[in-house]
């Protein structure tokens, strides 16, 4: 699968985006624009925080007459909304990907991940990522296949024409550690080593003899979109990923990973430790 630049997902963050800032010009509060429309206050904050599954265009229309917003804005919006209410090329794995990652994704120009302790989603092979899901406490055993499946997919976005380019920074830990078998971990990081080689993504390796390091809270990725779009931090638990869109979050984060861009190993030095450790993982296989 590949994104086709019309993501449902990514058209309702965006139509929400455009109702907050629209209520905010008008200088209207939720209740009151609730009030005026004869709607629960909780119907309008669902709307602007992007909790609908699809937007009904007699409902934007109404936002929209409310509002005063007419001409080329106001067809915008209401195409947007259309839009919104497509489905997904990723619809049969949606209970899979909570805030639409895939179309995320697909709609970024640029994706730049800090993990601690696993080898990017993006990045893993089957039977790593198999290994991850059969381990876990949350995934029940039936949904791994399709747990690894969807995983598999994503990557295709790498290989879209006006897809993003990935940027991961791993910790040395990743590498080490064991993750399915000597054999899963090995045949993980000489495809690592491979995946370096593609023209949009970059592995660079944070060696343990960094030390301490700006980013020692944990693993994160920074999703980033055609200006004026706001990006996304998006922080995994494990049981869920969260995606946050707040500018002062986005910068902090910015800076963090720029943090420890800075402190890993250049892209060469970072292959050669990649293959020195697969071969290491080789010798226990």
């Amino acid at each position: 699968m590949t994104g086709t630049g019309h993501a449902p997902g990514v058209r309702r963050r965006r139509l929400s985006a455009a109702l907050r800032r629209l209520r905010a010009e008008v200088g209207l509060s939720s209740p009151e624009v609730a009030k005026e429309l004869g709607w629960s206050p909780t119907k309008v904050t669902r709307a602007e925080r992007n909790e609908w599954r699809r937007p009904a265009v007699k409902d934007v229309d109404a936002i929209l007459t409310l509002y005063g917003v007419k001409g080329e804005e106001r067809a915008h919006l209401l195409s947007l909304t259309e839009e919104a209410r497509g489905r997904s090329d990723w619809h049969k794995y949606a209970d899979l990907f909570p805030g639409s990652l895939p179309d995320l994704e697909a709609e970024a120009v640029r994706i730049r991940s800090y993990e601690a302790l696993l080898i990017p989603g993006l990045l893993q092979t089957p039977d790593y990522a198999a290994a991850i899901f059969e381990s876990s406490q949350i995934v029940p055993p039936e949904n791994t296949q399709r747990k690894v499946e969807s995983r598999m997919a994503r990557r295709s976005v790498l290989d879209a024409p006006n897809g993003p380019r990935f940027v991961a920074v791993i910790d040395e830990a990743a590498l080490r550690r064991v993750v399915g078998s000597p054999k899963v971990m090995s045949e993980q990081l000489r495809f690592l080593a491979g995946m370096a080689a593609h023209y949009k993504v970059t592995v660079l390796v944070l060696p343990f003899e960094s030390g301490a390091h700006p980013a020692v809270e944990g693993a994160f990725a920074l999703l980033d979109f055609p200006s004026p779009e706001p990006g996304i931090v998006s922080i995994s638990t494990g049981a869920e990923s969260l995606y946050v869109e707040d500018e002062a979050y986005m910068d902090r984060h910015t800076l963090i990973f720029e943090g420890v861009h800075n402190l890993a190993l250049d892209p060469k030095k970072s292959l050669d430790l990649i293959e020195s450790i697969a071969a290491d993982h080789d010798k226990r296989a």
